[in-house]
């Protein structure tokens, strides 16, 4: 079992930036994918920026040239890095950790982002 711990989220005003961090309970390196996703109030569930194992990226249009997701396999740590913040960015957002053989999915709990006008 795959446990994923979400930190970093919290207030911010518009056009500032947070770190999000997905720690893992064991090895990342064995996952294909992790990626983040967020969730807004009333809205469905998103992604919002995936790396492969590879090391390759990919960004909802929306985030793009602002949001950089990154990978660190000795922390066992993803992060998402959070520029230039809008109010639209507003949501819970959540970790997870795509395993295609054997085929697994993992969730965290999620952490609060929320982006002041």
């Amino acid at each position: 079992q795959v446990q994923l711990v979400e930190s970093g989220g919290g207030l911010v005003q518009a056009g500032g930036s947070l770190r999000l961090s997905c720690a893992a309970s064991q090895s990342i390196f064995t996952m294909n994918a992790m990626g983040w996703y967020r969730q807004a109030p009333g809205k469905q569930r998103e992604l919002v920026a995936v790396i492969t194992s590879g090391g390759n990226t990919n960004y909802v249009d929306s985030v793009k040239g602002r949001f950089t997701i990154s990978r660190d396999n000795a922390k066992n740590t993803v992060y998402l890095q959070m520029n230039s913040l809008k109010p639209e960015d507003t949501a819970v957002y959540y970790c997870k950790a795509d395993s295609f053989s054997p085929r697994r999915t993992y969730w965290g709990q999620g952490t609060q982002v929320t982006v002041s006008s």
